[in-house]
């Protein structure tokens, strides 16, 4: 063996600190936002509230039947239309760093406002609602998130959850791998890995495929996880046959991933009240998306800080610098948060327009991914904007995520999943209690008004209400 010196020309990683607080920026809530800016201007002296009369005012889009019209032919670029919004000045009475004050903006009560929390289950089984799975592989699904721990991983052998679910679906691993697999692709990606190879081989795999160290990172991840802390490096380099530079990529590249998928969802203190993000009201007949003072912190840098960081020299401006490449950072993420959950809104309004209009049962059959195609976002885009975000509309303050849902599609008559709920609600009643609608009765009366729904379909949605049986129901 010689020692020999090469150059070699290498990209580095895209996951640049900036990209990971975009991330997480994008999913936090907006009290989330409000304690992240507010810890952000007390740690860095680049960054100050502004006055009230200089933050920025509200950026306000109408939803015009003329933007019906553009989507009905060509899809509108709801990322250019941010530059034609119309601007209008609201709530002239706050100042800097109250956005989550007890003050009621919108006209209700703080009782009303109540935030309750979303555990990691909760927010994985939504998902799994919208994933148009039948009934067996649907509770297939719920048994194995039940069994997914807080750090987002299944310690359970598959063989005790196997043996938990009915023995009469006589259901073995070739069964449940399948809906494990399609798990481990919500949002947080990985979650419902069973080992940190696992889960570091799965968000690997959702890198694009030039991706440097991408490959080696994989192999790393499959066969030498449990060994890097002792081998480090030289030892991955020469189990691996590269040279230290590859191993040093592929190590960093592992290092950017996340190690606990669920940490980040259920871990935070809810006890709180709701801050709606956006409003959506109607206005001279047109539905207006805008958002809320709460998704525009009024923060600023400080002019007079920014000076002496152009000035400053040694050490001194290093760290001003530093510091005002921070600042700003925190204000672009912050504001492409706004943005990309105004377009997502937008869309939604054109979507959902009924709903908005005549309550669920108009909600119309819609997933993340779905979403994610119109706006040509990455569908785990979609999931982060609309995390933990509310919005408050004329039915009230809803969750962003209240305006998806699964649904059937039979002869090419479409229905949600909430719709059909909601007319079994209303069906149930509007009954005679001496005589009460069977599921059969019930599944008719759909048919009548053009959802063909299947009867076992009828009595899940019956259950899942909590209404009892028709014979349950009996009243003399």
């Amino acid at each position: 063996m010689k020692q020999h010196l090469t150059a070699r020309q290498s990209q580095q990683l895209a996951l640049t600190p900036q990209l990971r607080q975009a991330l997480a920026v994008l999913q936090m809530s907006a009290a989330e936002l409000e304690e992240e800016v507010a810890d952000a201007v007390e740690s860095n002296p680049l960054l100050e509230w502004e006055e009230a009369g200089n933050s920025q005012t509200e950026g306000e889009r109408e939803y015009t039947e003329a933007d019906e019209r553009n989507e009905t032919g060509e899809h509108e670029d709801w990322s250019q239309a941010q530059d034609d919004a119309d601007w209008v000045e609201h709530d002239d009475d706050w100042s800097p760093g109250n956005s989550g004050s007890s003050n009621d903006e919108d006209g209700e009560s703080q009782a009303e406002r109540q935030a309750a929390p979303e555990s990691l289950q909760e927010h994985l089984l939504w998902q799994l609602g919208l994933s148009h799975l039948g009934p067996r592989d649907t509770q297939i699904g719920a048994a194995l998130i039940d069994a997914i721990d807080n750090d987002g991983y299944l310690r359970e052998p598959l063989q005790s959850i196997i043996e938990a679910l009915p023995a009469q679906w006589q259901i073995d691993h070739d069964d449940i791998l399948p809906v494990l697999h399609l798990i481990q692709h919500f949002d947080p990606l990985a979650v419902g890995s069973r080992s940190l190879g696992e889960c570091l081989s799965i968000q690997l795999q959702q890198l694009p495929a030039d991706t440097p160290a991408r490959a080696l990172a994989l192999q790393i991840a499959s066969q030498y996880i449990e060994q890097l802390p002792k081998i480090g490096a030289a030892g991955i380099a020469r189990e691996c046959g590269c040279d230290c530079t590859e191993a040093e990529a592929a190590i960093d590249l592992l290092r950017s991933l996340e190690p606990r998928p669920g940490s980040g969802i259920g871990s935070i203190d809810h006890d709180a009240y709701i801050t709606p993000d956006a409003r959506i009201s109607r206005k001279n007949g047109r539905w207006c998306v805008s958002l809320t003072r709460a998704a525009r912190p009024a923060i600023a840098i400080n002019r007079e800080y920014a000076r002496m960081a152009a000035e400053a020299a040694g050490s001194d401006g290093q760290y001003l610098r530093g510091r005002l490449q921070e600042a700003r950072w925190l204000l672009k993420n912050i504001e492409q948060r706004g943005q990309t959950l105004l377009r997502v809104l937008e869309c939604l309004v054109h979507e959902q327009s009924a709903f908005l209009e005549y309550g669920e049962a108009a909600l119309r059959p819609l997933t993340l991914r779905e979403l994610a195609t119109r706006l040509e976002l990455h569908e785990s885009t979609i999931s982060r904007a609309i995390a933990r975000k509310y919005v408050h509309t004329p039915r009230g303050t809803l969750a962003v995520r209240d305006f998806f849902s699964s649904g059937i599609d039979n002869d090419g008559v479409a229905a949600s999943s909430t719709a059909i709920q909601s007319m079994i609600r209303e069906l149930v009643d509007a009954e005679n209690p001496r005589k009460p609608l069977s599921d059969a009765a019930l599944t008719e009366k759909l048919k009548e008004a053009g959802i063909p729904v299947a009867r076992r379909t009828v009595a899940k949605y019956r259950e899942a209400l909590g209404i009892a049986s028709s014979q349950q129901r009996v009243r003399l």
